[in-house]
């Protein structure tokens, strides 16, 4: 089952992914190259935060009862999830579209430093 220590590793292990608290000391932020793409509290690590294609967003929140807009985000793009009330192949497959909802909006040069780093770390 997912929880925030399994959710961590795996956005970590994502290419060009580094961690902070640039708000607080109880809200962690996954950045890729400096933008943010998941961020949850460790007040209450089951709730995660993640960037979502708008209508996409939507029909999440339509669908599943533990996904909503993001409490203090904008809830066009972000909604936030109960990881315990979630599959975790489904957990999985929107920290990657969160991750590349981000990676698609960079410019072209931030895509290839991305696609560099993603070539050293194989």
């Amino acid at each position: 089952m997912a929880n925030i220590e399994t959710v961590r590793a795996y956005c970590l292990a994502k290419p060009g992914t580094s961690e902070g608290f640039p708000f607080d000391e109880e809200t962690l932020v996954f950045k890729v190259m400096d933008k943010m793409f998941a961020v949850c509290t460790l007040e209450d690590p089951d709730w995660f935060v993640l960037k979502c294609d708008p209508e996409r967003a939507i029909e999440l929140r339509e669908q599943y009862a533990c996904i909503e807009g993001a409490y203090h985000f904008n809830k066009k793009y972000w909604n936030q999830h109960c990881l315990s009330q979630l599959d975790d192949a489904l957990i999985y497959e929107l920290i990657d579209h969160s991750y590349d909802e981000v990676v698609k909006k960079m410019t072209k040069k931030m895509r290839a430093e991305l696609a560099a780093m993603s070539n050293s770390q194989e």
